[in-house]
């Protein structure tokens, strides 16, 4: 049996839940619909069953599992938009690293003083640039575009309504 102490707290939480949920107009709309009045939102959604289809063909992940591609699939918001982005072994999905210093890579051109191209297990998966060691220092070979808002982009694509 709850003490009149937890049954209050038990209270406020499904109070503040129920409130939550009626103050985020997202969680009782589609992503799609509600895209218009949220114009941008920069943090990454899963994207919900229903889209699914949409994703897939979208993305060309013709053979893949339903399952897979709701569970590494995600969404944001850009120019009144939903903007889809599936998670592969070199996709991370998030906003980009833009630094134009990376101790990692000025270790590892040390090390490795003439590499044409440094791995991304050493950049990470997020970096825009493409690094070499020319003499033992790093060096930008190449950058990828971004985004107006930092994401990386060609790992995104609008989805049309």
């Amino acid at each position: 049996m709850l003490t009149s102490s937890l049954f209050k707290k038990f209270s406020r939480s499904f109070v503040a839940i129920g409130f939550l949920s009626s103050v985020n107009p997202a969680l009782a709309e589609s992503p799609i619909s509600h895209c218009a009045s949220a114009r941008v939102d920069d943090r990454t959604m899963p994207i919900p069953a229903a889209m699914v289809g949409q994703a897939t063909a979208l993305l060309e992940l013709r053979n893949a599992d339903a399952n897979w591609v709701r569970k590494t699939t995600v969404y944001r918001y850009m120019n009144g938009a939903a903007w889809l982005c599936n998670r592969g072994a070199n996709l991370t999905c998030a906003k980009a690293d833009v630094r134009r210093i990376m101790p990692n890579v000025t270790a590892y051109c040390r090390q490795n003083p003439e590499v044409e191209a440094v791995p991304m297990v050493v950049t990470g998966h997020g970096a825009i640039n493409i690094w070499g060691c020319v003499g033992g220092k790093a060096r930008v070979k190449q950058s990828k575009n971004l985004d107006q808002r930092g994401f990386i982009a060609d790992q995104w694509k609008r989805l049309l309504e």
